[in-house]
Protein backbone atom coordinates (compact mmCIF):
# COMPACT_ATOMS: atom_id res chain seq x y z
CA UNK A 1 0.00 0.00 0.00
CA UNK A 2 1.40 3.36 -1.00
CA UNK A 3 1.57 5.86 1.86
CA UNK A 4 -0.33 9.09 1.19
CA UNK A 5 0.42 10.87 4.47
CA UNK A 6 3.31 11.19 6.84
CA UNK A 7 3.23 9.89 10.40
CA UNK A 8 5.16 10.85 13.49
CA UNK A 9 8.74 9.53 13.02
CA UNK A 10 8.84 8.01 16.49
CA UNK A 11 5.84 5.79 15.65
CA UNK A 12 7.13 4.47 12.34
CA UNK A 13 9.56 1.95 13.86
CA UNK A 14 7.26 0.50 16.54
CA UNK A 15 6.20 -3.13 16.53
CA UNK A 16 2.52 -4.11 16.52
CA UNK A 17 2.55 -4.68 20.28
CA UNK A 18 4.25 -1.32 20.85
CA UNK A 19 1.69 0.46 18.64
CA UNK A 20 -1.14 -1.02 20.72
CA UNK A 21 0.59 0.13 23.88
CA UNK A 22 1.04 3.62 22.42
CA UNK A 23 -2.64 3.69 21.49
CA UNK A 24 -3.64 2.83 25.05
CA UNK A 25 -1.29 5.45 26.46
CA UNK A 26 -2.60 8.17 24.14
CA UNK A 27 -6.20 7.24 24.94
CA UNK A 28 -5.42 7.60 28.64
CA UNK A 29 -3.90 11.04 27.99
CA UNK A 30 -6.93 12.16 25.98
CA UNK A 31 -9.33 10.86 28.66
CA UNK A 32 -7.38 12.65 31.39
CA UNK A 33 -7.31 15.83 29.32
CA UNK A 34 -11.08 15.77 28.75
CA UNK A 35 -11.69 15.30 32.48
CA UNK A 36 -9.39 18.27 33.16
CA UNK A 37 -11.29 20.43 30.64
CA UNK A 38 -14.50 19.57 32.45
CA UNK A 39 -12.89 20.68 35.74
CA UNK A 40 -11.65 23.89 34.11
CA UNK A 41 -15.15 24.60 32.80
CA UNK A 42 -16.54 24.26 36.32
CA UNK A 43 -13.87 26.51 37.84
CA UNK A 44 -14.58 29.11 35.13
CA UNK A 45 -18.25 29.02 36.10
CA UNK A 46 -17.44 29.39 39.80
CA UNK A 47 -15.29 32.43 39.01
CA UNK A 48 -18.13 34.09 37.04
CA UNK A 49 -21.42 33.76 38.96
CA UNK A 50 -24.55 35.50 37.76
CA UNK A 51 -26.01 38.38 39.75
CA UNK A 52 -28.22 37.52 42.70
CA UNK A 53 -31.40 38.33 40.79
CA UNK A 54 -30.23 36.16 37.88
CA UNK A 55 -30.94 38.75 35.19
CA UNK A 56 -27.60 38.05 33.45
CA UNK A 57 -27.67 34.27 33.85
CA UNK A 58 -26.65 32.12 30.90
CA UNK A 59 -29.43 30.17 29.21
CA UNK A 60 -30.30 28.50 25.93
CA UNK A 61 -32.63 30.83 24.06
CA UNK A 62 -35.50 29.28 22.10
CA UNK A 63 -38.53 30.82 20.38
CA UNK A 64 -40.79 29.37 23.10
CA UNK A 65 -38.66 30.56 26.02
CA UNK A 66 -35.31 30.20 27.76
CA UNK A 67 -33.90 26.93 29.04
CA UNK A 68 -31.28 26.83 31.85
CA UNK A 69 -27.90 25.29 31.13
CA UNK A 70 -28.02 23.01 34.20
CA UNK A 71 -30.66 21.45 36.43
CA UNK A 72 -32.83 22.82 39.23
CA UNK A 73 -30.99 24.21 42.25
CA UNK A 74 -27.59 24.58 40.59
CA UNK A 75 -25.71 27.91 40.65
CA UNK A 76 -26.30 30.38 37.82
CA UNK A 77 -23.44 31.51 35.58
CA UNK A 78 -22.91 34.95 34.03
CA UNK A 79 -23.88 34.88 30.36
CA UNK A 80 -21.02 36.97 28.96
CA UNK A 81 -18.23 34.88 30.50
CA UNK A 82 -19.04 31.85 28.36
CA UNK A 83 -17.91 33.07 24.89
CA UNK A 84 -14.37 33.64 26.20
CA UNK A 85 -14.00 30.03 27.33
CA UNK A 86 -15.59 28.77 24.12
CA UNK A 87 -13.18 30.83 22.03
CA UNK A 88 -10.19 29.47 23.99
CA UNK A 89 -11.38 25.90 23.38
CA UNK A 90 -12.16 26.48 19.70
CA UNK A 91 -15.87 25.74 20.09
CA UNK A 92 -19.05 27.76 19.64
CA UNK A 93 -20.67 29.68 22.49
CA UNK A 94 -23.56 27.21 22.61
CA UNK A 95 -21.12 24.30 22.86
CA UNK A 96 -19.33 26.09 25.71
CA UNK A 97 -22.67 26.63 27.47
CA UNK A 98 -23.36 22.92 27.19
CA UNK A 99 -19.92 22.00 28.55
CA UNK A 100 -20.23 24.34 31.54
CA UNK A 101 -23.79 23.20 32.23
CA UNK A 102 -22.74 19.55 32.20
CA UNK A 103 -19.89 20.23 34.62
CA UNK A 104 -22.18 22.12 37.02
CA UNK A 105 -24.79 19.36 36.79
CA UNK A 106 -22.26 16.68 37.73
CA UNK A 107 -20.67 18.58 40.61
CA UNK A 108 -23.94 19.63 42.24
CA UNK A 109 -26.43 16.90 41.30
CA UNK A 110 -24.36 13.87 40.22
CA UNK A 111 -21.40 13.88 42.68
CA UNK A 112 -20.64 10.15 42.32
CA UNK A 113 -20.53 10.45 38.54
CA UNK A 114 -18.27 13.50 38.93
CA UNK A 115 -15.79 11.64 41.14
CA UNK A 116 -15.61 8.74 38.69
CA UNK A 117 -14.99 11.08 35.76
CA UNK A 118 -12.27 12.96 37.63
CA UNK A 119 -10.52 9.69 38.38
CA UNK A 120 -9.59 9.72 34.68
CA UNK A 121 -10.71 6.13 34.13
CA UNK A 122 -14.15 6.77 32.61
CA UNK A 123 -14.87 8.22 29.14
CA UNK A 124 -16.10 11.77 29.66
CA UNK A 125 -18.71 11.46 26.91
CA UNK A 126 -20.54 8.85 28.98
CA UNK A 127 -20.87 11.25 31.90
CA UNK A 128 -21.95 14.07 29.60
CA UNK A 129 -24.69 11.81 28.26
CA UNK A 130 -25.99 11.25 31.80
CA UNK A 131 -25.86 14.97 32.61
CA UNK A 132 -27.76 15.90 29.43
CA UNK A 133 -30.51 13.43 30.29
CA UNK A 134 -31.03 14.89 33.77
CA UNK A 135 -30.64 18.57 32.82
CA UNK A 136 -33.38 18.46 30.20
CA UNK A 137 -35.70 16.01 31.93
CA UNK A 138 -39.36 17.00 31.93
CA UNK A 139 -40.68 16.94 34.63
CA UNK A 140 -37.74 18.37 36.60
CA UNK A 141 -36.02 15.86 38.86
CA UNK A 142 -36.05 16.40 42.62
CA UNK A 143 -32.85 16.08 44.72
CA UNK A 144 -34.06 12.68 45.95
CA UNK A 145 -34.59 11.44 42.39
CA UNK A 146 -31.19 12.79 41.35
CA UNK A 147 -29.47 11.02 44.26
CA UNK A 148 -31.15 7.75 43.23
CA UNK A 149 -30.07 8.18 39.58
CA UNK A 150 -26.52 9.04 40.66
CA UNK A 151 -26.32 5.86 42.75
CA UNK A 152 -27.75 3.73 39.94
CA UNK A 153 -25.54 5.10 37.19
CA UNK A 154 -22.11 5.76 38.70
CA UNK A 155 -20.99 2.11 39.26
CA UNK A 156 -21.75 1.24 35.62
CA UNK A 157 -20.86 4.53 33.94
CA UNK A 158 -18.63 2.84 31.35
CA UNK A 159 -21.60 0.80 30.07
CA UNK A 160 -24.50 3.25 30.21
CA UNK A 161 -26.07 3.89 26.81
CA UNK A 162 -28.67 6.43 25.77
CA UNK A 163 -31.61 3.99 25.83
CA UNK A 164 -30.64 2.62 29.24
CA UNK A 165 -30.27 6.15 30.60
CA UNK A 166 -33.76 7.01 29.38
CA UNK A 167 -35.15 3.97 31.20
CA UNK A 168 -33.36 4.92 34.45
CA UNK A 169 -34.74 8.46 34.29
CA UNK A 170 -38.24 7.11 33.59
CA UNK A 171 -37.92 4.80 36.62
CA UNK A 172 -36.91 7.74 38.81
CA UNK A 173 -39.88 9.77 37.63
CA UNK A 174 -42.23 6.89 38.45
CA UNK A 175 -40.54 5.98 41.74
CA UNK A 176 -40.71 9.53 43.13
CA UNK A 177 -44.15 10.37 41.77
CA UNK A 178 -42.99 13.08 39.37
CA UNK A 179 -45.05 12.07 36.34
CA UNK A 180 -47.18 14.97 35.16
CA UNK A 181 -50.87 14.34 34.75
CA UNK A 182 -52.00 13.87 31.17
CA UNK A 183 -53.75 17.04 29.94
CA UNK A 184 -57.34 16.65 28.95
CA UNK A 185 -57.63 15.97 25.26
CA UNK A 186 -59.86 18.24 23.26
CA UNK A 187 -60.05 19.43 19.69
CA UNK A 188 -57.31 21.99 20.25
CA UNK A 189 -54.93 19.74 22.22
CA UNK A 190 -55.17 16.15 21.01
CA UNK A 191 -51.59 15.32 20.08
CA UNK A 192 -51.81 15.95 16.34
CA UNK A 193 -48.71 17.40 14.69
CA UNK A 194 -46.66 17.54 11.51
CA UNK A 195 -42.84 17.59 11.61
CA UNK A 196 -40.73 18.19 8.51
CA UNK A 197 -37.19 17.21 9.41
CA UNK A 198 -34.13 18.99 8.03
CA UNK A 199 -32.17 16.66 5.75
CA UNK A 200 -28.77 15.43 6.93
CA UNK A 201 -25.83 14.98 4.57
CA UNK A 202 -24.14 17.25 2.05
CA UNK A 203 -26.06 16.03 -1.03
CA UNK A 204 -29.31 14.86 0.54
CA UNK A 205 -32.12 15.28 -1.98
CA UNK A 206 -35.04 14.23 0.23
CA UNK A 207 -36.69 15.18 3.52
CA UNK A 208 -38.48 13.11 6.15
CA UNK A 209 -42.04 14.02 7.13
CA UNK A 210 -43.57 12.71 10.35
CA UNK A 211 -47.18 13.39 11.34
CA UNK A 212 -50.09 12.36 13.49
CA UNK A 213 -53.50 13.28 12.05
CA UNK A 214 -57.12 12.49 12.78
CA UNK A 215 -58.60 9.24 11.48
CA UNK A 216 -60.66 11.04 8.88
CA UNK A 217 -57.70 13.07 7.61
CA UNK A 218 -55.51 9.96 7.58
CA UNK A 219 -57.98 7.96 5.51
CA UNK A 220 -58.47 10.83 3.07
CA UNK A 221 -54.71 11.24 2.67
CA UNK A 222 -54.22 7.49 2.15
CA UNK A 223 -56.84 7.45 -0.62
CA UNK A 224 -55.35 10.55 -2.26
CA UNK A 225 -51.85 9.06 -2.24
CA UNK A 226 -53.10 5.73 -3.60
CA UNK A 227 -54.93 7.51 -6.42
CA UNK A 228 -51.91 9.69 -7.16
CA UNK A 229 -49.54 6.71 -7.22
CA UNK A 230 -51.90 4.83 -9.57
CA UNK A 231 -52.10 7.84 -11.88
CA UNK A 232 -48.31 8.09 -12.05
CA UNK A 233 -48.07 4.39 -12.91
CA UNK A 234 -50.72 4.77 -15.61
CA UNK A 235 -48.70 7.68 -16.96
CA UNK A 236 -45.69 5.45 -17.45
CA UNK A 237 -43.79 5.75 -14.16
CA UNK A 238 -41.71 2.67 -13.33
CA UNK A 239 -40.85 3.83 -9.80
CA UNK A 240 -41.77 1.70 -6.80
CA UNK A 241 -45.05 2.19 -4.99
CA UNK A 242 -43.35 4.01 -2.09
CA UNK A 243 -41.60 6.40 -4.43
CA UNK A 244 -44.81 7.08 -6.37
CA UNK A 245 -46.69 7.74 -3.13
CA UNK A 246 -44.04 10.28 -2.08
CA UNK A 247 -44.27 11.92 -5.52
CA UNK A 248 -48.05 12.04 -5.18
CA UNK A 249 -47.70 13.83 -1.84
CA UNK A 250 -45.61 16.52 -3.55
CA UNK A 251 -48.22 16.85 -6.29
CA UNK A 252 -50.92 17.34 -3.66
CA UNK A 253 -48.91 20.22 -2.21
CA UNK A 254 -48.31 21.83 -5.60
CA UNK A 255 -51.69 21.40 -7.22
CA UNK A 256 -54.11 21.87 -4.37
CA UNK A 257 -56.53 24.77 -4.74
CA UNK A 258 -58.88 26.44 -2.32
CA UNK A 259 -61.84 28.76 -2.55
CA UNK A 260 -60.90 30.71 0.57
CA UNK A 261 -57.20 31.46 0.55
CA UNK A 262 -57.48 35.25 0.49
CA UNK A 263 -56.93 35.65 4.23
CA UNK A 264 -54.81 32.56 4.87
CA UNK A 265 -51.53 33.03 6.67
CA UNK A 266 -48.50 30.82 7.16
CA UNK A 267 -47.37 30.06 10.70
CA UNK A 268 -43.84 29.02 9.82
CA UNK A 269 -40.85 30.99 8.57
CA UNK A 270 -40.66 32.55 5.14
CA UNK A 271 -40.70 29.23 3.27
CA UNK A 272 -43.84 30.07 1.31
CA UNK A 273 -45.03 33.45 2.55
CA UNK A 274 -44.32 36.61 0.65
CA UNK A 275 -44.43 38.69 3.83
CA UNK A 276 -47.83 40.23 3.11
CA UNK A 277 -49.86 37.83 5.21
CA UNK A 278 -51.36 36.06 2.19
CA UNK A 279 -50.39 32.87 0.43
CA UNK A 280 -47.52 33.41 -1.98
CA UNK A 281 -48.07 32.45 -5.60
CA UNK A 282 -51.85 32.99 -5.40
CA UNK A 283 -53.87 35.05 -7.87
CA UNK A 284 -57.42 36.37 -8.06
CA UNK A 285 -59.57 34.74 -10.71
CA UNK A 286 -62.41 36.41 -12.62
CA UNK A 287 -65.08 35.20 -10.20
CA UNK A 288 -63.26 36.53 -7.13
CA UNK A 289 -61.88 33.21 -5.90
CA UNK A 290 -58.21 32.73 -5.21
CA UNK A 291 -56.22 29.95 -6.84
CA UNK A 292 -52.59 28.93 -6.47
CA UNK A 293 -50.80 29.31 -9.79
CA UNK A 294 -47.30 28.17 -8.71
CA UNK A 295 -45.50 27.01 -5.64
CA UNK A 296 -43.17 29.46 -3.94
CA UNK A 297 -40.22 28.04 -2.06
CA UNK A 298 -37.27 30.34 -1.45
CA UNK A 299 -34.03 28.39 -1.88
CA UNK A 300 -30.85 30.44 -2.05
CA UNK A 301 -28.56 28.54 -4.43
CA UNK A 302 -25.11 29.60 -5.58
CA UNK A 303 -23.34 28.05 -8.58
CA UNK A 304 -20.11 29.39 -10.01
CA UNK A 305 -19.05 29.66 -13.63
CA UNK A 306 -15.73 28.01 -14.44
CA UNK A 307 -13.51 27.77 -17.50
CA UNK A 308 -13.64 24.21 -18.82
CA UNK A 309 -10.59 22.32 -20.25
CA UNK A 310 -11.75 23.10 -23.81
CA UNK A 311 -11.70 26.83 -23.06
CA UNK A 312 -15.47 27.28 -22.82
CA UNK A 313 -17.26 28.58 -19.75
CA UNK A 314 -19.53 26.19 -17.87
CA UNK A 315 -21.36 25.96 -14.57
CA UNK A 316 -19.79 23.97 -11.76
CA UNK A 317 -22.13 20.98 -11.16
CA UNK A 318 -21.73 21.34 -7.38
CA UNK A 319 -23.25 24.42 -5.76
CA UNK A 320 -24.10 25.74 -2.32
CA UNK A 321 -27.60 25.62 -0.84
CA UNK A 322 -27.65 28.46 1.65
CA UNK A 323 -30.78 27.13 3.37
CA UNK A 324 -29.36 24.60 5.81
CA UNK A 325 -25.73 25.14 4.78
CA UNK A 326 -25.78 22.24 2.31
CA UNK A 327 -24.18 21.36 -0.99
CA UNK A 328 -26.47 20.91 -3.98
CA UNK A 329 -26.06 19.22 -7.32
CA UNK A 330 -27.03 21.09 -10.47
CA UNK A 331 -28.92 17.99 -11.59
CA UNK A 332 -31.05 18.19 -8.43
CA UNK A 333 -31.92 21.79 -9.16
CA UNK A 334 -32.92 20.89 -12.72
CA UNK A 335 -35.35 18.30 -11.35
CA UNK A 336 -36.83 20.81 -8.92
CA UNK A 337 -37.60 23.41 -11.56
CA UNK A 338 -38.70 21.04 -14.33
CA UNK A 339 -42.33 20.97 -13.20
CA UNK A 340 -44.84 23.54 -14.43
CA UNK A 341 -45.83 24.39 -10.85
CA UNK A 342 -42.43 25.77 -9.91
CA UNK A 343 -41.75 29.49 -9.89
CA UNK A 344 -38.10 30.35 -10.54
CA UNK A 345 -36.62 33.75 -9.71
CA UNK A 346 -33.11 34.72 -10.72
CA UNK A 347 -31.52 37.43 -8.60
CA UNK A 348 -28.79 39.66 -10.03
CA UNK A 349 -25.21 38.49 -9.55
CA UNK A 350 -23.46 40.40 -6.79
CA UNK A 351 -19.72 41.07 -7.00
CA UNK A 352 -18.38 40.23 -3.54
CA UNK A 353 -15.26 42.33 -4.18
CA UNK A 354 -17.21 45.51 -4.96
CA UNK A 355 -17.39 48.23 -2.32
CA UNK A 356 -21.02 49.27 -1.83
CA UNK A 357 -21.78 52.32 0.29
CA UNK A 358 -24.93 54.12 1.40
CA UNK A 359 -25.24 57.35 3.36
CA UNK A 360 -28.05 56.05 5.54
CA UNK A 361 -27.77 53.91 8.68
CA UNK A 362 -29.70 50.88 7.38
CA UNK A 363 -27.92 48.96 4.58
CA UNK A 364 -29.66 48.64 1.24
CA UNK A 365 -31.03 45.25 0.19
CA UNK A 366 -28.17 44.81 -2.27
CA UNK A 367 -25.56 45.67 0.35
CA UNK A 368 -27.19 43.31 2.86
CA UNK A 369 -27.18 40.44 0.35
CA UNK A 370 -23.53 41.12 -0.51
CA UNK A 371 -22.36 40.97 3.14
CA UNK A 372 -24.45 37.86 3.83
CA UNK A 373 -22.99 36.07 0.82
CA UNK A 374 -19.47 37.18 1.67
CA UNK A 375 -19.44 36.02 5.29
CA UNK A 376 -22.18 33.34 5.33
CA UNK A 377 -22.21 33.06 9.14
CA UNK A 378 -21.90 35.20 12.25
CA UNK A 379 -18.28 36.41 12.32
CA UNK A 380 -17.66 35.82 16.05
CA UNK A 381 -14.95 33.18 16.60
CA UNK A 382 -16.25 29.67 15.88
CA UNK A 383 -19.89 30.78 15.54
CA UNK A 384 -21.85 29.02 12.79
CA UNK A 385 -25.23 30.79 12.88
CA UNK A 386 -26.29 31.65 9.30
CA UNK A 387 -25.64 35.26 8.35
CA UNK A 388 -29.15 35.57 6.88
CA UNK A 389 -30.60 35.43 10.41
CA UNK A 390 -27.98 37.79 11.92
CA UNK A 391 -27.88 41.53 12.57
CA UNK A 392 -25.59 43.57 10.32
CA UNK A 393 -23.45 45.53 12.75
CA UNK A 394 -21.16 48.48 12.02
CA UNK A 395 -17.59 47.54 12.98
CA UNK A 396 -16.80 51.23 13.43
CA UNK A 397 -19.97 52.65 15.05
CA UNK A 398 -22.23 54.84 12.91
CA UNK A 399 -22.42 58.43 14.19
CA UNK A 400 -26.03 59.60 13.88
CA UNK A 401 -25.06 63.21 14.61
CA UNK A 402 -22.23 63.49 12.07
CA UNK A 403 -24.34 64.75 9.15
CA UNK A 404 -26.18 67.34 11.25
CA UNK A 405 -22.91 68.67 12.67
CA UNK A 406 -21.21 68.66 9.25
CA UNK A 407 -18.58 66.09 10.31
CA UNK A 408 -17.29 63.16 8.26
CA UNK A 409 -19.04 59.88 9.04
CA UNK A 410 -16.57 57.61 10.94
CA UNK A 411 -18.73 54.49 10.66
CA UNK A 412 -19.88 54.27 7.09
CA UNK A 413 -22.63 51.86 6.12
CA UNK A 414 -20.40 50.11 3.60
CA UNK A 415 -19.17 46.68 2.60
CA UNK A 416 -15.90 46.97 4.51
CA UNK A 417 -17.56 48.23 7.73
CA UNK A 418 -20.40 45.71 8.15
CA UNK A 419 -20.27 42.40 9.99
CA UNK A 420 -23.03 39.79 10.47
CA UNK A 421 -23.45 39.10 14.19
CA UNK A 422 -26.04 36.83 15.75
CA UNK A 423 -28.05 38.55 18.47
CA UNK A 424 -26.03 37.01 21.34
CA UNK A 425 -22.66 38.11 19.93
CA UNK A 426 -24.04 41.50 18.88
CA UNK A 427 -24.98 42.09 22.53
CA UNK A 428 -21.55 40.78 23.60
CA UNK A 429 -19.77 43.31 21.36
CA UNK A 430 -22.00 46.15 22.55
CA UNK A 431 -22.03 45.51 26.31
CA UNK A 432 -18.69 43.86 27.16
CA UNK A 433 -14.97 44.38 26.73
CA UNK A 434 -14.69 42.39 23.50
CA UNK A 435 -13.17 44.59 20.73
CA UNK A 436 -13.70 44.12 17.00
CA UNK A 437 -11.67 45.60 14.14
CA UNK A 438 -11.70 44.93 10.40
CA UNK A 439 -8.30 45.37 8.72
CA UNK A 440 -9.80 44.40 5.34
CA UNK A 441 -13.22 43.74 3.88
CA UNK A 442 -14.42 40.35 5.16
CA UNK A 443 -11.56 40.04 7.67
CA UNK A 444 -12.42 40.52 11.35
CA UNK A 445 -10.07 40.57 14.32
CA UNK A 446 -11.39 40.09 17.84
CA UNK A 447 -9.68 40.80 21.16
CA UNK A 448 -11.26 39.37 24.32
CA UNK A 449 -11.30 41.03 27.76
CA UNK A 450 -8.51 38.63 28.80
CA UNK A 451 -6.32 39.44 25.79
CA UNK A 452 -7.12 36.48 23.55
CA UNK A 453 -6.97 37.36 19.84
CA UNK A 454 -8.77 35.74 16.93
CA UNK A 455 -9.11 36.40 13.21
CA UNK A 456 -12.26 35.44 11.33
CA UNK A 457 -12.20 35.43 7.52
CA UNK A 458 -13.61 33.37 4.65
CA UNK A 459 -11.35 30.45 5.67
CA UNK A 460 -12.80 30.30 9.20
CA UNK A 461 -11.47 31.23 12.64
CA UNK A 462 -7.74 31.50 13.40
CA UNK A 463 -6.40 31.72 16.95
CA UNK A 464 -3.82 34.53 17.11
CA UNK A 465 -3.24 34.41 20.86
CA UNK A 466 0.45 34.39 21.75
CA UNK A 467 1.41 31.18 23.52
CA UNK A 468 3.70 31.72 26.54
CA UNK A 469 6.99 29.84 26.55
CA UNK A 470 7.46 26.94 28.89
CA UNK A 471 4.93 24.61 30.48
CA UNK A 472 1.18 25.30 30.24
CA UNK A 473 -0.54 26.69 33.35
CA UNK A 474 -1.33 24.08 36.00
CA UNK A 475 -4.71 22.40 35.88
CA UNK A 476 -6.77 23.26 38.99
CA UNK A 477 -7.43 20.49 41.45
CA UNK A 478 -11.01 19.33 40.83
CA UNK A 479 -13.42 20.37 43.54
CA UNK A 480 -15.50 17.78 45.29
CA UNK A 481 -19.26 18.06 45.21
CA UNK A 482 -20.55 20.59 47.75
CA UNK A 483 -21.67 19.01 51.00
CA UNK A 484 -25.02 19.76 52.53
Amino acid sequence: MEATATVAPELGDLTAAELLGAARQRRSVVQRGEADLLAIAYEWAVAHPADEDGWNAAAFHHPLGDEPISGDGTPLVAEFCIPELGAALGISTDAAKKLIGQAIEMVHRLPRVWRRVQSGRVPVWRAKQVAEATIHCDPALTPEAMAWIDAQVSPFLEKIGRAQMERIVAQAIELYGLAAQEPSRDEDNDGRYVHIHTPIGPFTGSMRIEAEVSNADGHDLAHALAAGAAALKAGGSTASLDVRRSMALGELARQQTSLDLANAEFEGDDGGSDGTGTVAGAADSADGTVQRKARRVDLHLHFTAEVQPDGTTGINPIGFLENGQKLALLSQVRSWVRGTHTEVRILPVIDLNEQITTSRYEPTDRLRRQVILRDRTCVFPWCTRPARSCDLDHVEPFDHDAAGEDRPQPGLTATHNLAPLCRAHHRLKTHTGWRLTSPASGVFEWTSPHGQRFRRDRHGTHDLTQRPDGEPPPVPTPRSAPTA
